[in-house]
């Protein structure tokens, strides 16, 4: 039985990769942050705009239905202008969302908190924005809001999250 065993190290080879945290370069360059260990590069899109999501492993049931995730976007704008659309035209669609309501935040600049529904289940989104080196930069984290995974794991989502605002600044 060689065949499963091969399979068998393979995954587990691949598993092992995927938890690592990972050191993402965007826009020529001039965009970097690492990921926290345990997120999965699930989608990268080149060209412009430039976007990376990673999948946050629910370690729940609520996984089933629901995907947790952070999605970090990179445009080109020639200008503070230019970004200022930019903000305005993706919290205009946030605001088309289904279900969509507004929350209370810390009153930071270019940071948007609101509840939306998707699938069916109330998720949580945090988007933040920055102008640097005429790109326009979106951090959007989306959780579920309610999780069986409880509120350490939403805790660690959010610590992830608020780990690449830093390095993002």
């Amino acid at each position: 039985m060689i065949f499963p065993r091969t399979v068998l190290i393979a995954s587990a080879m691949l598993l092992a990769a995927s938890v690592h945290a990972a050191d993402v370069s965007m826009a020529n360059g001039q965009v970097h942050f690492t990921t926290p260990n345990g997120w999965l590069d699930i989608m990268e899109t080149e060209g412009d705009p430039e976007a990376r999501v990673f999948q946050v492993p629910d370690p729940s049931p609520t996984a089933h239905s629901s995907l947790a995730r952070v999605t970090v976007t990179v445009k080109q704008t020639a200008d503070i202008p230019a970004f200022q659309q930019y903000v305005g035209e993706a919290t205009a669609k946030a605001a088309a969302l289904p279900g969509y309501t507004a929350t209370a935040h810390g009153g930071a600049n270019n940071t948007y908190t609101y509840t939306a529904q998707e699938a069916g289940a109330q998720f949580n989104y945090s988007e933040r924005y920055w102008y640097k080196g005429n790109h326009a930069i979106q951090l959007r984290c989306v959780r579920p809001q309610q999780s069986q995974a409880g509120a350490t794991w939403a805790a660690a989502f959010d610590k992830g999250c608020d780990a690449i605002a830093a390095q993002l600044k």
